[in-house]
């Protein structure tokens, strides 16, 4: 049956003062930290970076990296402003013509209960736009089926959806490292990668899996640095706390506000303006990179759209050769051709999405070729009625 909306609203208005009391709570936190973030925005690098040297340096939550100036609230302004969407192309032209711009995304079939052979189905497709007066690029996908062994199916409650996890992040971040290997030197290339490279959601897992991630990124950041070819890592809906701890470290008495995200403490921004380029020094999963790549992510917060900005993460050598600037412009402009998210990295979702009429077809080509090897794949009865039905 469907939801019946009176028991939802009832439920609402029974519930309204758990919602009132969390919302007053976080906006009392929230103008704290506004408050203090006012406070540090007054402050040198320098200064920030003396007042943070009495914490462990992968306790601190960020530190700046480049001079703060004087930027209050950590607002860096764009001034970009166009008179018609015309002329806001026309900047984008002037900035990413002949400038190469690559995006790699993934889905994936996972195994079937409605099968009697664990089977699984990994695709990713990626996107290079070379911004040529003549329209070229380059779409395609690359496919890779997980068998029992790849799954290890066999052994007791293995999570084999998390095994095709793993298999499609490691396919997507190996696309990028051929990708920067294959553009090296290259002094107009721009890769994204759509998601963190601090990669905080594998601390939910074991060790092993932890490290599978870790490992996967840090090809990913050696490359980029290797071959010099600019990375960005792009999260659209960010819930980092980085600037937040560093805050508290930064102010005794701040209290602790797991609801209160970077994001939200800078939102008061135009289109394309930014923060300062800060350093990442996140506790948790960080310690698991090698030293010396835990400390060369950094990031900043840019506004490109009406809700909260966006979290760019990018290897610090982008900064350090002076090429921060430029490859932020390169962003802006994938952005406006996106209408609110880059264009590479939403052409590369589109390729490599995988349909419900890809997943029926998988599962024909499966069977048909099962009977012809004379291996004993069973349909469920569920199957085989939702089939009849079709």
């Amino acid at each position: 049956m469907t939801l019946k909306p009176s028991q939802i609203l009832s439920q609402l208005r029974e519930k309204r003062n758990d919602f009132a009391t969390f919302d007053q709570t976080t906006v009392q936190a929230l103008e704290k930290y506004r408050q203090a973030l006012a406070a540090a925005s007054q402050e040198t690098d320098t200064a920030l970076l003396e007042q943070l040297a009495e914490f462990v340096a992968n306790d601190r939550g960020a530190e700046p990296l480049e001079p703060l100036g004087d930027y209050p609230h950590w607002l860096m302004a764009s001034g970009l402003t166009w008179s018609s969407r015309e002329e806001s192309h026309t900047w984008v032209r002037d900035r990413l013509t002949d400038v190469a711009t690559f995006a790699v995304d993934g889905s994936q079939i996972y195994p079937s209960k409605d099968f009697s052979i664990p089977v699984a189905l990994v695709q990713i497709g990626w996107f290079e736009n070379l911004h040529h007066s003549g329209g070229q690029y380059e779409k395609d996908i690359d496919v890779d089926i997980m068998t029992p062994a790849d799954l290890k199916a066999n052994t007791s409650g293995d999570p084999v959806d998390r095994r095709v996890n793993m298999r499609r992040f490691e396919m997507e971040t190996d696309r990028l490292v051929q990708y920067m290997e294959d553009r090296a030197g290259c002094n107009n290339c721009l890769a994204f990668l759509d998601g963190s490279l601090v990669v905080t959601f594998a601390e939910a897992f074991d060790e092993k899996t932890q490290q599978f991630y870790v490992d996967c990124v840090v090809r990913l950041l050696q490359a980029s640095e290797k071959c010099r070819v600019p990375l960005i890592g792009y999260v659209d809906t960010s819930y980092a706390r980085d600037l937040t701890l560093m805050l508290q470290r930064l102010t005794p008495g701040l209290p602790d506000a797991p609801a209160i995200h970077d994001a939200s403490l800078v939102r008061k921004m135009e289109w394309g303006d930014r923060t300062p380029l800060f350093r990442c020094r996140r506790p948790g999963i960080l310690k698991a990179y090698p030293g010396a790549i835990a400390s060369r992510i950094a990031f900043t917060y840019l506004k490109a759209h009406d809700g909260f900005p966006v979290r760019l993460e990018l290897p610090t050598w982008i900064y350090h050769e002076g090429l921060l600037e430029t490859v932020l412009d390169w962003v802006r402009g994938e952005i406006i051709i996106g209408s609110g998210y880059p264009y590479v990295i939403e052409t590369a979702d589109q390729t490599a999405v995988l349909q419900t009429t890809d997943r029926q077809t998988f599962y024909r080509l499966l069977q048909d070729w099962a009977e012809e090897e004379n291996l004993h794949l069973r349909l469920s009865r569920k199957m085989v009625s939702k089939a009849r039905r079709r």
